[in-house]
């Protein structure tokens, strides 16, 4: 059972959203949350495995308790749904630590099926926003840098961790294709954060598809 916080300033959002996800037999909804200070405290309270985040809130935006709620509780996923797909939102949850950037005018079994992606570990993005993002966010390299020698800086079995990182595996799928221990994977993916100065799988997913 996945269990999910739903965080919006709106009611009738909210509600519409466990409604629909109430049909669910493997979707439980735990709670709702009015606004970002209020979702970090029922994250401590009631343990979500995903907490599905408005970006735009009084008190505290969604950005905000993202990265609080990453930070606090990184075995728990924030996926954004939003009104928005301005760069600047997106950009933002995912630097706070977003696994997904959605739009709230996406068919109901798309949303449902994201969820269901995310529990597993993968990233979900809005279509249009990946390859905007691709195309307008660069890596911040000294100016000797190229894009090569950036990648140069991986090891051979990191760089493979990266393109499976890239196409959505999960720590798991890694493991079983490289035949290694996840706690290995685990070491590859933060030595590459470390090198190409990342925050999470989003940010690597994207520039490794940008630069492949």
């Amino acid at each position: 059972m996945i269990r999910i916080l739903i965080v919006d300033d709106q009611s009738l959002v909210s509600q519409g959203l466990k409604a629909i996800l109430s049909l669910e037999s493997d979707l439980e909804v735990v709670g709702i949350a009015e606004n970002g200070e209020e979702a970090i405290a029922k994250v401590e309270n009631l343990k979500p495995d995903i907490v599905l985040m408005d970006v735009r809130m009084p008190v505290m935006n969604g950005s905000t308790a993202t990265r609080i709620i990453c930070k606090q509780f990184p075995h728990i996923k924030v996926l954004v749904l939003s009104t928005y797909d301005d760069d600047i939102d997106v950009r933002e949850a995912i630097k706070a630590g977003a696994k997904g950037y959605l739009l709230k005018d996406m068919p109901s079994e798309e949303l449902v099926n994201a969820i269901r992606c995310i529990s597993r570990g993968y990233s979900q993005l809005a279509s249009g926003i990946l390859e905007r993002l691709v195309k307008e966010t660069a890596v911040q390299l000294k100016p000797q840098e190229s894009v090569n020698s950036a990648l140069e800086l991986l090891t051979p079995r990191e760089l493979e961790v990266a393109r499976l990182v890239a196409v959505g595996s999960t720590n798991q799928e890694i493991a079983k294709k490289l035949f290694i221990s996840e706690s290995t994977v685990k070491t590859h993916i933060n030595s590459i954060f470390n090198r190409l100065n990342f925050k999470n799988r989003s940010q690597l997913a994207i520039y490794a598809n940008s630069h492949s």
